[in-house]
């Protein structure tokens, strides 16, 4: 649940940085965070969600929360995911603005203050940070990348090519955020369909300073994929296309083999037979898969669990 609004009223502004096995490089992040914030003079906090680390990532932050209480920590009871932490992270956190960012300076935290910027003097409920250009990454991976904008920006509508978690977020948004009832988010894409005012600003991200990627190719292909799932039932209707365009090629060529027949001409060979075997195999099994992969979505919300599980916390 949300603090009371007393409560929350006493911040003006709030970062909630969601790390996993960040002990390397969070500490680095927390320091040039709050440089950044002493510059802006608001009232602040710092809202650090452990999704589950398995390395020191706690052990490293509990002194820094012992010694400044503006920093808080939640610790998760396991690795639930970004998109949980991130959740868990918005319901504590109280500050007037929200600045969501990653832990390992890959976005820069001197960004802030323009986000602040364009938020209070502007009066932008939203403020997105855009990348101008991709950090270096492997060959598969911006290929993924490119692919996935691409389907999403045609199957959904919204084009999120160069979007980022980096955000900043006005009270309301966080609050109609947070009230949105399903368990399979995507951040990045609910934002901008919540629809508020928005501006975005470019930025050009830094390669990883310390540590690697917690994203396999695998892990990202599936945050993927169930984004477009979750902003498109287009992939369902492509299912029935390719069952009309089937079913078409299926007479034309019967057709032409009770043709043939009748004719007295033998179908020469398998290999026709073996082709289309294959293919409408192969069209049988993606398209269950995409069933599959909306049928377990719905499993996911009718279950109806919570989206993260906390173990413990410091300073909230």
């Amino acid at each position: 649940m949300m603090p009371d609004d007393h409560n929350r009223s006493t911040i003006d502004l709030s970062i909630v940085i969601p790390v996993f096995n960040e002990a390397e490089g969070i500490l680095d992040t927390l320091d040039v965070t709050m440089r950044v914030l002493q510059e802006i003079s608001m009232s602040h906090e710092v809202i650090i969600v452990d999704d589950g680390s398995t390395d020191g990532t706690w052990e490293s932050l509990e002194g820094v929360a012992y010694q400044d209480q503006r920093v808080k920590l939640i610790r998760l009871s396991r690795n639930f995911g970004k998109e949980a932490a991130i959740l868990a992270g918005l319901e504590h956190c109280r500050g007037e603005g929200v600045v969501v960012m990653d832990g390992d300076l890959q976005y820069p935290p001197e960004l802030i203050k323009e986000m602040v910027r364009l938020w209070k003097e502007e009066g932008y409920r939203v403020v997105h940070g855009v990348k101008e250009s991709r950090q270096k990454e492997s060959v598969s991976r911006g290929f993924f990348a490119r692919m996935f904008y691409a389907l999403m920006a045609t199957l959904s509508g919204y084009d999120l090519r160069g979007g980022t978690d980096y955000k900043l977020l006005d009270r309301s948004v966080v609050k109609h955020y947070i009230e949105l009832p399903e368990k399979v988010r995507f951040f990045r894409g609910l934002i901008p369909w919540l629809g508020f005012r928005n501006i975005s600003v470019p930025f050009f991200p830094a390669n990883r300073r310390e540590g690697r990627s917690g994203w396999s190719l695998f892990s990202l292909v599936r945050l993927g994929v169930r984004a477009i799932c979750s902003f498109s039932s287009i992939p369902m209707q492509v299912v029935t296309i390719l069952g009309t365009f089937m079913f078409v090629a299926s007479l034309v060529l019967g057709l032409q083999t009770l043709y043939m027949k009748l004719s007295g001409r033998a179908v020469a060979g398998f290999a026709t037979v073996i082709i289309l075997l294959l293919f409408i195999g192969s069209i049988l099994m993606v398209s269950l898969g995409l069933i599959g992969q909306y049928l377990s979505m719905i499993y996911e919300e009718v279950k109806g669990r919570p989206s993260f599980v906390i173990d413990r916390t410091r300073n909230i």
